[in-house]
């Protein structure tokens, strides 16, 4: 059983922990909200998969996402930037086939293209998406209204992005991005989850 606990935005699990409003609802989200969101997160093949997710999850739920990583992976070569930079319009039919991935060609292109881009991109991924990440701002938002869908730095990684040629990266998917890799700690101040610093 799950139960809100007040306007802060926590929800109570059967096991009495206090998460954020959205880490309790199914246990796929209670085991990413517990142990990968918001933990500091490096290394470009790592963040690309973290990137290309985001991306497939514009104008849907999460949890779709989440429920097919198993599947983005395999279809995906594990997001390993090199090999999909290498991959030929033989890999966008094939992957358009693929039932476990959202078919979107429009996504699946753009991967494609920001693999080509991460490729060559002079200090790589990790380096440039973490360049961005703020000071960090203790103490944890207060509440669910506290949370931002952007900040100053979002929109400037976002802008740094599209410059460089990378696509399916507005500010707010750019923040989504900083908070599920922990270059900002939005875990709010009464969930369990104890801050780790990068």
């Amino acid at each position: 059983m799950v139960a809100m606990t007040d306007e802060i935005g926590l929800v109570v699990g059967a096991d009495g922990h206090a998460r954020c409003f959205w880490g309790g609802s199914t246990p796929d989200y209670v085991g990413y909200h517990d142990t990968e969101w918001g933990r500091p997160l490096r290394g470009d093949d790592a963040l690309f998969e973290r990137m290309s997710l985001e991306a497939f999850q514009s104008g849907l739920s999460w949890i779709t996402i989440l429920r097919k990583r198993p599947a983005f992976r395999l279809a995906f070569d594990g997001f390993q930037i090199d090999k999909v930079a290498a991959y030929s319009e033989a890999d966008a039919v094939r992957l358009m086939a693929d039932a476990g991935i959202v078919r979107n060609r429009m996504k699946v292109d753009a991967t494609m293209h920001n693999a080509r881009v991460a490729a060559d991109l002079e200090g790589g991924l990790s380096e440039l998406l973490w360049s961005f990440a703020p000071v960090p701002r203790p103490p944890r938002p207060a509440t669910r209204s506290d949370v931002p869908a952007t900040t100053p730095e979002s929109i400037a990684l976002a802008k740094a992005l599209k410059k460089r040629g990378f696509k399916f990266v507005g500010p707010t998917t750019a923040y989504a991005l900083m908070q599920a890799t922990g270059m900002v700690d939005d875990h709010l101040a009464g969930c369990w989850v104890a801050p780790i610093h990068a």
